[in-house]
């Protein structure tokens, strides 16, 4: 398995003033969905373009790392079904359930900046929409990243 690593910078938004940029390390994945590695780090990256305006930096040169382990995936929970007159049940909504190690690191103090163990994330989503409630789930994941990570800062 080739190791890649998107890199990106942080601008504003509260950062120490040390904390220049950023690299956003592949999540190790111990689940069975391999597209989570990519979909999770795509997610964080965007979100932290967009919300923090990174810039790319190399890992050994970033000033603070993003790096995690996807501990758990259920994409389909029960939420709601309906039972007609027959007796035929038919699932109504289901839902994403994503669990994550989450920690960013500063390279240069040598200490988290920020870190969740547990965390979990979710989205609902008609069947068989399933990919509708797993970007709810990312975007909450993004959400809880970027601002817990402004409000320690």
């Amino acid at each position: 398995m080739a190791f890649v690593a998107a890199c990106y910078g942080f601008a504003g938004g509260g950062m120490p003033s040390h904390i220049r940029t950023v690299a956003i390390l592949p999540f190790d994945n111990r689940t069975a969905d391999p597209s989570l590695t990519l979909e999770v780090a795509d997610a964080v990256r965007i979100a932290m373009e967009e919300r923090l305006g990174l810039r790319s930096a190399a890992e050994a040169s970033a000033d603070a790392i993003v790096r995690g382990t996807i501990t758990r995936y259920e994409p389909d929970l029960l939420l709601a079904h309906q039972t007609d007159p027959e007796g035929n049940v038919t699932v109504t909504r289901r839902r994403v359930q994503i669990t994550l190690n989450v920690e960013i690191y500063d390279q240069q103090e040598g200490r988290p900046l920020w870190q969740r163990s547990g965390l979990v994330v979710d989205g609902q989503y008609t069947p068989p929409l399933e990919i509708d409630g797993r970007r709810v789930a990312l975007e909450k994941l993004v959400n809880d990243i970027v601002d817990g990570a402004q409000s320690q800062w």
